[in-house]
């Protein structure tokens, strides 16, 4: 890749995590436990609701690094392509990842709706609107994310292991 187009492709993913970003934080700042299981109290939904919420955490600090470190390779007077593929790796792999592989599997994408139109994320128990809304305003985002970077996903370290060995 060429290092403008390398340079675009930080800039707009920069853009798109930070449509997420403001999405999480207005949902997380909004949202706590408490009212997220005022109609539910049963022990399940309680579990469900504190994993889901500390994937929503998680997901917003790896975003919120990514796109501080994005305005860092952008800002610097000399485009540096090796810090900005790093950059774009690490959002492949923290920011991607860590939405479509949540760790307490509250939701997850069902790959047999990915390309259907159809909704493909599936939640574990049915959520609150609220929480439904998010995960499904911002997987677009992420999948965006995902198709733009996709050759971060395993190309970029093959061709980063070729070069070592040259």
């Amino acid at each position: 890749m060429s290092a403008a187009s390398i340079q675009k492709l930080c800039e707009t993913t920069r853009e798109k995590l930070m449509s997420s970003i403001a999405s999480l934080e207005i949902f997380l700042n909004e949202n706590a436990l408490p009212e997220l299981t005022i109609d539910q109290q049963d022990e399940e939904s309680i579990l469900f609701y504190k994993g889901f919420l500390s994937e929503l955490r998680h997901l917003l600090v790896f975003s919120e690094v990514s796109y501080e470190k994005l305005g860092i390779v952008l800002r610097r007077a000399n485009f540096d392509i090796e810090f900005a593929e790093k950059a774009l790796y690490n959002v492949y792999h923290h920011c991607v990842n860590n939405f479509f592989y949540p760790k307490n599997e509250s939701y997850s994408e069902d790959g047999r709706y990915a390309y259907t139109g159809q909704e493909a994320i599936r939640f574990r128990m049915k959520p609150v609107p609220a929480a439904r809304d998010l995960i499904m305003n911002i997987t677009k985002v992420y999948e965006e994310l995902r198709d733009d970077l996709v050759y971060y996903e395993s190309d970029y370290l093959t061709e980063r292991r070729m070069q070592v060995k040259s």
